[in-house]
């Protein structure tokens, strides 16, 4: 069944029905369908089109607020965030966050290349076909222990890149430097459990607890400019955050 948003749920999938809609509706997002400080049905309204029950969608809809891409208003209703509203955020890179607390971070690249995006990089990034990125992954220490491992694709028309500057700074930092202003940026934190390889680098058990997170970096102009996929030894790192009541 579709709507006039062009939600499509298909109920032979193993994927949730909640999930279907974060989907789609995500989807909807990135591809423009939904602009910034749309205002959507109702969840009753929006159930009813889709055939759902009411908690299958509320649980979709709080997923998508839990993600930052849509806010509750009230007296309004729900609304695609708009960057206009959005609280500017203050990005740091790992290397950042290291070295502002003292620690002594390095950096081992371990691939390196520059060419087309494939189908998913473009989406990510709102790239046109045939664009290039630069895609790399690294391995970072502190104090000579493995911390993290970062892989992280970032749009050829804003910076140039080499593995020695990789290696001998932030990723952030040398954007910066190279005029990009960050603005804001999605994030998703995950865990799983370290593969033989991710443990072999990490020096820790295969199995053993990773923090992971997802990002992609937008600037002040609008553009993506970079994604990542990092993951981090659960035994020595944490994220922390400050949440505020609306």
């Amino acid at each position: 069944m579709t709507n006039n948003l062009g939600l499509k749920i298909d109920r032979s999938s193993p994927v949730p029905l909640y999930y279907q809609v974060v989907k789609g509706i995500e989807a909807a997002i990135s591809g423009g369908i939904l602009l910034p400080g749309t205002r959507l049905d109702n969840e009753i309204d929006l159930a009813a089109q889709l055939n759902l029950s009411r908690p299958t969608m509320r649980k979709a809809m709080d997923e998508l607020v839990r993600s930052g891409l849509l806010v509750r208003k009230r007296g309004v209703g729900t609304q695609v965030v708009s960057s206009q509203v959005h609280r500017p955020l203050q990005l740091s890179s790992l290397y950042d966050d290291l070295a502002s607390s003292g620690k002594s971070p390095t950096t081992q690249v371990l691939s390196f290349s520059r060419g087309e995006a494939d189908e998913a990089t473009l989406a990510t990034l709102q790239l046109p076909f045939g664009s290039q990125v630069y895609h790399f992954t690294r391995l970072r220490k502190v104090n000579g222990k493995p911390l993290a491992l970062m892989e992280n694709w970032v749009r050829s028309d804003v910076v140039e890149l080499d593995e020695s500057s990789l290696e001998a700074d932030g990723l952030y930092a040398i954007l910066r430097l190279a005029g990009v202003n960050f603005r804001l940026a999605t994030q998703r934190i995950g865990a799983m459990n370290a593969s033989k390889h991710q443990s072999t680098l990490l020096d820790i058990e295969k199995g053993s607890a990773l923090v992971t997170m997802e990002r992609t970096a937008v600037d002040d102009t609008g553009r993506r400019v970079e994604t990542s996929w990092h993951v981090y030894r659960a035994d020595s790192y944490s994220f922390e955050s400050t949440l505020v009541a609306r």
